[in-house]
């Protein structure tokens, strides 16, 4: 088994590193070569890797994608089906890659030098750890910046300093031991645009096992881009909303109504959470929340609208998007 070499002595386990293009959908082409810049710039090489798989499903074009592999020739692309959807893409990825451990990346965030390390150096600590989440923040710059770190899915960094253990995790920036995500693999085909990790993570707390965070393993992904990608994908969130709390219901979980990812009360509390790490971490942004409140307000508004559009017509929203992006 190929071990990475550190300047501590620290063997660390084999790995791969997975991403997709299917994120490219409505995402910033620009910001994949931002994305790959910064894992180049890991202080763990990404020539370490068994390999670095990038999934194309079609939605990045082909010059940029030479030039990519030119730019950075530890790429290796593997051609899928038009309109893979995001989870099965990621599947896919564990399913061709060779490392112990599965390390996904996404297209629009941006990585710490020391995240690849962070996250790795986890799975060290014992066998018995099978999954390690880092922690993914929304970039906030600006009034629509910070509006997006109040409402947006991803919360503040913790701070924290140490693993523990977590409820949740974001593919964005997660890592599992290979043959136990084969084994306990990522639902593809549930009724949501995004959260299919949600229910993933409960089915993984329902049978035993702890999803482990490491805080120091940081990202942040950017913002919704654009009019229509904001419309969109707030309003998908409360599509996400309906359906989670429906299938978390009907697998037996009588604690789904008080589950902080896909409860209104939840919701608030994040809300609070949020508003409580910002000020601790960056006050300064307050001076722009007059400007935000508007858009908070009206991604706020995109949810609940998403919420009972779905509760009326429950695969309405996610086929008319579909239908957008086929066109």
């Amino acid at each position: 088994m190929k071990q990475v070499q550190t300047p501590l002595k620290t063997q660390l386990p084999s790995f791969s590193l997975i991403l997709e293009t299917e994120n490219l959908a409505n995402a910033d082409l620009k910001g994949l070569s931002k994305s790959l810049e910064t894992l180049a710039n890991q202080d763990i090489s990404p020539t370490c890797a068994n390999e670095v798989l990038l999934i194309d499903s079609g939605d990045t074009p082909t010059h940029i994608l030479e030039h990519l592999c030119e730019q950075y020739p530890w790429i290796k692309v593997h051609h899928t089906l038009l309109g893979t959807g995001y989870y099965k893409a990621k599947m896919l990825g564990a399913e061709l890659v060779t490392g112990e451990i599965v390390v996904y990346f996404d297209s629009d965030c941006i990585y710490q030098p020391n995240w690849l390390r962070s996250i790795l150096t986890a799975f060290t600590a014992g066998e018995d750890i099978q999954v390690v989440a880092g922690e993914t923040m929304t970039l906030s710059k600006g009034a629509y910046g910070t509006a997006m770190a109040l409402t947006y899915i991803f919360p503040q960094h913790s701070g924290d300093k140490t693993l523990t253990p977590t409820s949740q995790y974001f593919l964005n920036n997660v890592a599992f031991r290979r043959e136990f995500l084969l084994s306990n693999p990522i639902p593809t085909d549930l009724p949501l645009y995004r959260g299919n990790c949600v229910i993933h993570a409960r089915n993984l707390q329902d049978r035993g096992y702890t999803i482990w965070k490491q805080s120091q393993a940081r990202a942040t992904h950017a913002p919704p881009n654009g009019l229509s990608h904001f419309f969109w994908r707030f309003l998908l969130i409360g599509h996400d909303y309906y359906w989670q709390n429906r299938l978390l219901a009907k697998a037996g979980d009588e604690t789904s109504d008080r589950n902080p990812m896909t409860s209104f009360k939840g919701k608030l509390e994040i809300f609070s959470d949020r508003v409580q790490k910002m000020w601790a971490n960056n006050p300064r942004q307050f001076m722009y929340l007059p400007l935000a409140i508007p858009i908070v307000i009206a991604a706020l508004a995109l949810i609940f609208t998403g919420y009972f559009v779905t509760i009326v017509k429950p695969k309405l929203l996610l086929e008319v998007y579909n239908d957008i992006l086929g066109d």
